[in-house]
């Protein structure tokens, strides 16, 4: 299934919940999801990952319903099989360690 086919399932099961939900609370969904995405990250449940990622992409799908955004495009237009920065393939950007956590500055 692509990403576009996967948005479509989630508008078809979801699309009236998610406007009157609103973008904003849907935002904070995302948020919670991503949040339980670090949590399985850090426990290294192969299960619990493959669950956490899908509901991420669950919802990033609902909110870009809900501000009409093709994922797929916008994704296809933006990274074109190459790093948006360096324009490389694969990507030679250096990266930077900003904190003691997995943040890092794209240089």
């Amino acid at each position: 299934m692509q990403i576009y086919e996967f948005q479509k399932m989630m508008e078809h099961l979801y699309i009236k919940s998610d406007k009157k939900r609103g973008v904003e609370a849907t935002f904070k969904w995302l948020n919670d999801e991503l949040q339980e995405l670090k949590e399985a990250l850090n426990n290294k449940d192969k299960t619990a990952l493959e669950k956490e990622f899908a509901d991420v992409l669950a919802w990033l799908a609902s909110l870009a319903n809900i501000t009409e955004v093709n994922l797929e495009k916008a994704a296809l237009e933006k990274y074109q099989y190459k790093c948006p920065k360096c324009q490389q393939a694969p990507c030679t950007c250096k990266f930077i360690k900003v904190k003691s956590d997995v943040s890092a500055q794209h240089l």
